[in-house]
């Protein structure tokens, strides 16, 4: 799974890398925590890319009560096409989730779990693949909501977790956007782990354990 990320880039860099207009500055964050808002890139109704704040656990279109329903930060991209949650966003509801790392903890023997931060060793910032959705209200309230798409953990995570957010690579943001393909066959070789070489484990402080600690030490490497 993934339940915490990364994401300390400049908004020019963030419009560069994933080729939109005029991105909000955004705040450097290095403990994104679930329940939070977070930035998706994502299609417009005209196709034109944007940068949107979305809140971090998806709920499904048909809850009745936003409040009570489960609210899941991550899908299983294996069956999300096939779960009620995720059947509608997975055809008209992908998107991609900016990041420059993100966390997974290695049980350790009689003690307490190691934290890593996972990042790409050739570019600080990339893309997980995610899926948004839309909740109105009967009173007109609107909740926009996201999840991260997981798969197999390759063979840099396997050591760490089983699980991993499926990464998207530059190539191929534009064919996981396509709001014309919906189909997630369309789109199953992308769900997949990313090679071995694309990601380095770097261990860091069991400070990030805390989701109110949101500070540079999250990402400083042990000694």
């Amino acid at each position: 799974m993934c339940g915490r990320f990364t994401l300390n880039s400049s908004s020019e860099a963030l419009a560069a890398d994933f080729d939109l207009g005029d991105v909000a500055e955004l705040e450097p964050r290095f403990n994104i925590a679930p329940s939070q808002d977070i930035a998706v890139v994502r299609c417009d109704e005209a196709g034109r890319r944007e940068c949107a704040q979305l809140r971090w656990g998806l709920i499904a279109r048909w809850s009745k009560d936003p409040k009570k329903a489960r609210a899941p930060i991550n899908a299983r991209s294996e069956t999300a096409a096939e779960k009620p949650t995720f059947r509608s966003a997975m055809a008209k509801g992908r998107c991609l989730i900016p990041t420059t790392g993100f966390y997974e903890w290695q049980a350790q023997q009689g003690g307490p779990k190691q934290p890593y931060l996972l990042r790409m060793r050739d570019r600080p910032l990339f893309a997980m693949a995610g899926l948004h959705e839309l909740w109105k209200g009967e009173g007109g309230e609107v909740i926009e909501s996201t999840a991260i798409l997981t798969t197999d953990a390759n063979g840099t995570l396997k050591p760490i977790h089983d699980r991993m957010p499926v990464i998207i690579g530059p190539g191929d943001y534009a064919r996981w956007l396509d709001p014309e393909t919906q189909e997630a066959a369309d789109v199953a070789d992308l769900m997949v782990p990313c090679p071995d070489d694309w990601l380095e484990a770097i261990p860091v402080s069991t400070k990030v354990n805390n989701p109110r600690f949101d500070e540079p030490a999250c990402v400083e490497p042990l000694e």
